[in-house]
């Protein structure tokens, strides 16, 4: 027998990505979308308990990554919590894991790619928005190694910029630590709605997960690179939200479209904010990136099982990658970012997230203690607070996203029922 390695078959893909390489996966998703799109709509729901809800949606996605990095070295495959579900709780469960995952990130996607349109054109924002989907679309086409190599470049220019924001505001002549004063004015459900929110900026450590059958020794890979991903964007988070309250405060914080240069003028340097443009739409690209390698995956496996058209599981076999996932998650991404909203985006897509969340920590609940089954109070509260920050949601994303995972199950029964019939 040979001792080189196997050779990926038509619907395989081939083991790449190292740690780094999929804690920086990580990290392009989280710190793009979280600190240029919601901090203004978290500051508008929890005012001065913004930091609050930060806290909130960091444990909640704590429990989620720990419930995921034990689900995800028992099932080193593509599709993340699409198949904890179905192999903990059954068919029906990991489909619906799987759908919510789809939608909501596909409205994830829809959002970042108009959050680089927004900050390098605003006038042309939603044709900006869909060149970056196809772009993009065609560097994930041709290799996950160059889309990590690329997300790996994205990560330092945006911690560079965030890093100068921070010492532009700490330091600057608006600052004023007072006005940051913790939960002073912000009710309980103001708090959880904004933690529903910064949830959003959280929920990028999945794509560690669904990238299962493309990492390196994905029993010891995963289980690290979730949690460190996770830290450092939870460190870079509460700096930068620091920093921003300092100069602007809460109320003119929840009504700045750009908060990061808004808060560089605010302090005193104004010469910074096209750098923050820039980086803000770099941020922006990196997310869109990596979050369209992850529902690309997730399309793959539930191809496999016949629960999206068979065709989409082809692997491209000079490239190894799932390319008719990828150009069909692509072209309804360009579809959706030409007539999105962007907040609503966000608002839906946590609904849909938190969703797919909750089926992971049910599934880490079943898991045995020889199969690495984490405190049990991980699981409990990780659901319990996927429920609870989803339906603290603004009303319209709860009742659209409660709408669209209830589609998604008829259409599952439809299907049952047929098979079943023939």
């Amino acid at each position: 027998m040979s001792s080189s390695a196997p050779t990926a078959g038509p619907e395989e893909l081939r083991r790449h990505l190292g740690v780094f390489d999929a804690v920086v996966i990580g990290l392009g998703s989280m710190i793009g979308a979280g600190i240029f799109a919601a901090l203004a709509p978290a500051a508008a729901a929890a005012g001065s308990g913004l930091l609050l809800g930060l806290a909130l949606a960091a444990v909640v996605a704590y429990c989620n990554a720990t419930s995921s990095a034990r689900l995800a070295a028992r099932y080193p495959q593509s599709g993340g919590t699409y198949v904890y579900g179905r192999e903990r709780l059954g068919d029906f469960w990991g489909y619906l894991a799987g759908w919510g995952f789809v939608v909501g990130k596909t409205a994830s996607c829809a959002a970042m790619a108009l959050t680089v349109g927004s900050y390098l054109w605003p006038a042309q924002a939603h044709a900006v928005a869909v060149a970056a989907v196809v772009a993009l679309t065609a560097v994930n086409y041709v290799g996950v190694q160059k889309a990590a190599w690329l997300t790996r470049v994205i990560v330092a220019v945006v911690l560079s910029v965030l890093a100068a924001v921070v010492t532009a505001c700490l330091s600057g002549s608006g600052a004023d630590t007072g006005r940051w004063a913790v939960g002073a004015d912000a009710g309980f459900h103001g708090v959880l709605q904004a933690a529903g929110f910064l949830f959003f900026a959280f929920a990028g450590y999945a794509r560690i997960a669904t990238l299962g059958e493309e990492v390196r020794d994905p029993r010891r890979t995963i289980p690290r690179a979730i949690p460190l991903a996770l830290g450092i964007t939870l460190v870079v988070y509460a700096v930068v939200a620091l920093a921003v309250l300092a100069v602007l405060g809460p109320e003119r914080l929840a009504h700045t479209t750009a908060p990061l240069t808004e808060a560089v003028r605010a302090a005193g340097v104004p010469g910074l904010a096209p750098v923050v443009r820039v980086g803000a739409a770099v941020a922006a690209l990196g997310s869109l990136l990596a979050l369209i390698l992850g529902v690309s995956r997730t399309v793959l496996a539930m191809a496999r099982d016949r629960h999206l058209p068979h065709r989409l599981a082809a692997v491209h076999p000079r490239f190894a990658v799932p390319h008719r996932a990828e150009l069909t998650v692509g072209a309804v991404v360009a579809v959706l970012a030409s007539v999105a909203d962007l907040r609503g985006a966000i608002g839906f897509s946590s609904f849909g997230v938190l969703a797919y969340y909750a089926v992971a920590n049910a599934s880490a609940w079943t898991l045995t203690p020889a199969e690495g089954r984490p405190p049990r109070v991980v699981p409990a509260l990780g659901l319990a607070g996927c429920v609870v920050l989803a339906f603290a949601l603004p009303w319209a994303s709860v009742l659209w996203g409660a709408a669209v995972l209830a589609l998604g199950a008829a259409a599952y029964g439809v299907r049952a029922s047929l098979t079943h019939r023939a």
